[in-house]
């Protein structure tokens, strides 16, 4: 039985994986149209890709089915927009409201907003436009 892992894919490969012809491919061949390795196209097939064997136990991937897979392994990445008060913390790796937050002008369309987290206590820092800046002193 084989062992299902967490895959990453590059996002060469998300870019490059549709521009696959629908053709067998062996392995060093498709790592070129790919720009990868050869063992992390091992490990892929380890981890459930696409793939085919002949009769003398050669291994073959079809393009098609590959990028299919890509497709499938590839992680959306939920994005929303952040409210006036929120910021990113690089230290706690999430989205936290701001504290005691100050507006400094960077340039004429240009703000910065530094305030602290709530979870660790570390500087949280925020780049607006200054139409948004408005909304977030006057609340």
């Amino acid at each position: 039985m084989k062992k299902r892992s967490k895959i990453r894919i590059p996002h060469i490969v998300i870019v490059r994986a549709p521009g696959l012809l629908p053709m067998m491919y062996t392995l060093p061949e498709l790592g070129l149209e790919l720009g990868i390795p050869y063992s992390t196209l091992r490990n892929w097939l380890d981890a459930g890709a696409p793939c085919e064997r002949d009769s003398r136990g050669h291994i073959f991937v079809n393009g098609q089915d590959f990028a299919a897979w890509v497709k499938e392994k590839k992680r959306t990445v939920k994005q929303r927009k952040l409210e006036a008060d929120e910021g990113y913390c690089m230290h706690c790796n999430q989205v936290v409201p701001m504290l005691d937050a100050e507006i400094h002008q960077v340039s004429e369309k240009l703000t910065r907003k530094i305030g602290s987290c709530p979870e660790c206590g570390g500087k949280v820092i925020r780049g607006d436009r200054n139409d948004r800046t408005k909304e977030f002193s006057e609340s």
